[in-house]
């Protein structure tokens, strides 16, 4: 909980430091990587920083959970915090990062700010820094300590499938012969690569399905850039990544689960590479005994760009009660639907329980008409790929 004085500083100085935050973010990182030049290459997606997609998620994220503990003093925002917190633990980001972190932060605001930043303006803003660090610390070493301690761990490629043009499934098998951790449907696994220039980078990427006991199997859509360099490491996946050779991977994390009895209904909706972690679930459902309906949505540009379409299908047919819609903008076939998901004609069962993975846009307008068919906001789940967005546009 924030304080009583730094609340009232923090709610006078919000909408200044808000305005502010992607002039401090930029600085920040400019002077953390100019410091730590080895975190851009080992660790930070290198992607999103020429994007600006990373900064414009931290300056959310801070806004948002600045605002929550003005709004809602009595609790935190975990949800947000838990996202963010599988995603560093899955890195291998430590304790004492968020030192640097802080450094280098608080640096960007007093040289943006100037004078504006006054002793009980700094240390306002740390408490609220420090609230969320510490936060994030405890979930992320107890995250640590269900698996194990983070390790990294290399992987040998035993099957490598075309799903698409652009998405290429990989099947591995630990090359230390050791045993494989059990994950949750919708979870997924950190992939570290070393590349021509010598960096090390990494990227997550979803167990799309669980092809055997001692293998993990990921689906990876080559990123190509739209005004920013391709991807990095799913082009060098695709282009450089065959059967027989290793990569490594991190334990797996990811909040986005099923958390559901077997009479809860459920609404599995994707678009694009969204459908990976979606995909694994009506597998899971079908293995536990799920006997409530379950309705599976997608939309993508046409039946060829649908990555694991068949594995989609094949898995929610298993379901004793599950209904399935697929939306196309081209090409749609018989028995699909052309244009965008639209839910207004697919019915929705009481007390249903949604799970969302795809573009923002389409998550949003997703969850807008979910909550037109009275789905309780809280029943309402997703994952973002990438930096995630979501708090910056509601901030």
């Amino acid at each position: 909980m924030l304080s009583e004085q730094s609340a009232v500083t923090v709610r006078a100085t919000l909408p200044a430091v808000g305005a502010a935050l992607g002039t401090i973010t930029e600085r920040f990182y400019a002077g953390l990587f100019a410091a730590h030049p080895e975190l851009l290459n080992d660790l930070f997606n290198r992607g999103n920083q020429a994007a600006g997609t990373q900064r414009q998620a931290l300056a959310g994220s801070i806004a948002a959970f600045a605002t929550h503990l003005l709004d809602h003093p009595e609790q935190r925002p975990d949800a947000m915090l838990h996202r963010i917190a599988h995603k560093h633990a899955s890195l291998g980001i430590t304790p004492e990062q968020y030192d640097i972190v802080h450094e280098h932060l608080f640096a960007a605001i007093a040289d943006v700010l100037g004078d504006a930043v006054t002793p009980e303006v700094a240390a306002a803003w740390d408490e609220v820094y420090w609230l969320m660090a510490n936060a994030l610390i405890a979930v992320e070493k107890r995250l640590r300590e269900e698996r194990g301690g983070h390790a990294w761990r290399a992987w040998e490629v035993v099957e490598r499938v075309a799903e698409t043009d652009d998405v290429a499934t990989f099947r591995l098998r630990p090359a230390d012969g050791g045993p494989v951790r059990d994950f949750l449907a919708g979870q997924y696994v950190s992939v570290r690569v070393a590349l021509p220039d010598g960096a090390r980078q990494i990227r997550q990427y979803s167990l799309s399905g669980a092809p055997a006991p001692d293998l993990r199997q990921i689906s990876v859509k080559r990123a190509h850039g739209d005004g920013t360099p391709d991807g990095e490491v799913s082009n060098h996946l695709h282009a450089r990544v065959e059967v027989g050779d290793l990569v490594e991977l991190s334990e797996p994390y990811g909040d986005l689960v099923l958390d559901a009895g077997p009479d809860t209904p459920l609404l599995l909706a994707s678009a694009g590479i969204g459908v990976t972690p979606i995909a694994a679930m009506p597998a899971h459902l079908a293995e536990s005994g799920h006997r409530a309906p379950v309705t599976v949505v997608h939309g993508d540009r046409s039946p060829a760009t649908h990555a694991l379409r068949t594995d989609h299908e094949a898995y929610a047919a298993k379901l004793p009660d599950a209904s399935v819609h697929f939306w196309y903008e081209q090409d749609a076939p018989a028995g699909t639907r052309s244009g965008l998901v639209d839910l207004a004609d697919v019915p929705v069962a009481p007390g249903t329980r949604a799970y969302l993975c795809g573009p923002l846009p389409f998550m949003r307008a997703v969850r807008a008409q979910l909550i037109g068919k009275s789905v309780a906001p809280a029943d309402i789940h997703y994952e973002v790929f990438g930096p995630d967005l979501w708090p910056a546009a509601q901030a």
